[in-house]
This record gives structure tokens, sequence and C-alpha cells, in this order.
């Protein structure tokens, strides 16, 4: 039997167990996997990591959420460089070796939702809020955005916190002020990483003809400014798109399957675990 696991705090909302068990039924890998959640916060992460038996129990890896994508990098014997540029680790391989090495796949995973929407390149971006998504944001945008990248947040230290991810990534960073967040909307490319209802005040200011919007948020969906944004027309990503791709990602690296194509699978599983009520 192979294991992998999502940590995090809280961890009953998570989707990743409904999506990892979806992909591993369509590899025809379901009697040979398998794919739990653990409640584990930042001060119980090393002595998980300490107790886990990788080679007795089959470990292959593991999904970290918040509170840990920060707090397992020291844990690590290796974080690659995607991982180190937004100080975020969300996905742990255990080698044969003894090794255990940390990546990040919400980088590559927006990326690849959006290439999945048609969207390559563009020239103007606008990211809505601070913090490690907005990081991965940021560092998605250096893949995708041929001009710099407006940041509304709310106070001059989380200005100053996102100009530095910039400068570490080769994103021309221009922070703005919350309060003028609607100019955003001027940008090809909107991504939200703002908690529920902090972008709703946003939903009356859509444009006319609206460009692409990737909202972080899956539930509830779609959001105010989602739901304003489709209205108009615009392209519209969600959170779930983000997850999906990530996990895929994820996936491959457990599994060591790297072209398994398993999306269709995943984004079923998680729309069917969205709908459920509570």
């Amino acid at each position: 039997m192979r294991r992998a696991a999502v940590l995090g705090s809280p961890i009953t909302h998570s989707l990743s167990p409904a999506l990892h068990r979806a992909a591993f039924a369509a590899l025809g890998l379901a009697e040979e996997w398998r794919y739990d959640r653990f409640e584990v916060d930042e001060a119980a992460l090393p002595r998980f990591l300490r107790e886990l038996d990788v080679e007795g129990e089959g470990w292959a890896g593991l999904s970290l959420t918040m509170p840990l994508k920060r707090a397992v990098i020291p844990l690590l014997d290796e974080v690659s460089p995607v991982a180190l540029g937004v100080d975020a680790v969300n996905t742990v391989v255990f080698h044969a070796d003894g090794r255990r090495t940390g990546d990040n796949t919400d980088v590559p995973g927006l990326v690849a939702a959006l290439r999945e929407r048609g969207v390559e390149r563009v020239r103007s971006a606008a990211v809505l809020g601070a913090g490690a998504t907005a990081s991965s944001a940021l560092a998605a945008l250096a893949r995708v955005c041929d001009g710099p990248v407006l940041a509304f947040v709310r106070g001059p230290e989380r200005a100053a916190q996102m100009r530095e991810v910039g400068n570490r990534l080769g994103v021309d960073v221009v922070p703005e002020e919350w309060d003028r967040a609607a100019e955003a909307f001027g940008a090809e490319l909107v991504i939200s990483t703002t908690p529920v209802g902090a972008t709703d005040f946003l939903a009356d200011a859509v444009p006319e003809q609206p460009g692409t919007l990737f909202d972080v948020l899956y539930h509830p969906w779609p959001t105010a400014l989602a739901s304003a944004w489709q209205k108009r027309d615009g392209v519209v990503l969600g959170g779930l798109d983000l997850l999906v791709h990530q996990a895929v990602l994820q996936s491959r690296l457990f599994t060591g399957l790297p072209d398994a194509d398993v999306v269709a699978a995943m984004r079923s599983a998680g729309e069917a675990a969205l709908s459920q009520p509570g």
C-alpha cells in the first residue's frame, strides 16, 4: 500500500482527499493507494514528520495547507526554487534515499488553469490582496504577464511585502491602496486572493467589457464579484480550478506518473463534494 495525505489546521473542509482519491481511481490505483487527512498545526508538525514511518507504511508524500506551508521549510532536506521564491511549500515528497523535498504546485497550477481557459500571455495584471496566495499569484504572473502588476492592499506594510516578493520573483509590482481596488478592473487579468466577502463591494464596479478574473475562493461560489463578472460575459476562473490543477501536479509527484491526465476526474470529484449540503 502507498500512502499520501493532506495536513493542516483546520482540515475538515479540505477537498484534497476527494480530488486525490478520484485521481487514484482514474489511474487504476484505488486498491494500491490511500489518501487521508490529518489535523496538524505548526507546533505539532515537527513531531508528526519525525514519527512518520515513511518506509514501513509506504508514504509517498504530503499535501500541506495553512498554516504549514512556511513552517515546514526548515524541516526539509531540499526545497525547490519555486517554493523558495514564494516562501511556501504545499507539497512534500518522500524519496527512496530518505530525502524529504518540498515543492509548490500552486504556482504552476495557476498557470495551467489560466492556459486551460486560453490565457497564455497578458500585457497587464492586478492582484487583490496580500499573503501567501498573493505571492503565488505574483510568481505565476512572472510567467504570463509582460507588464507591471498592480497590487491592491491594505496598509504600507503589506505594500512593502508585495514589492519585496515582486523583486525576488522579477516582477514589477506597483502597490496601490485598497480603497482604489476598482481600478484593478482595467487590467487584462485580475487575480483576487482575498477572504470571503472582501471584494463584494466591488461587484457594481465591473466594467462593460471585463478581461479575465481568477477568484481563488471556491466556497461559497460564485462570489459576488465572480457573479457580476460572469454577467458581463467576462472570463471567470475560481478556486476549484486552482485546487484541481495544483492537485494534478501533486498527484504526478506522488505517483511518479508525470503524464497522468486526471484533470477531468479531479474536477468532477471536486464539484460533487462542493454540491453536498453543509
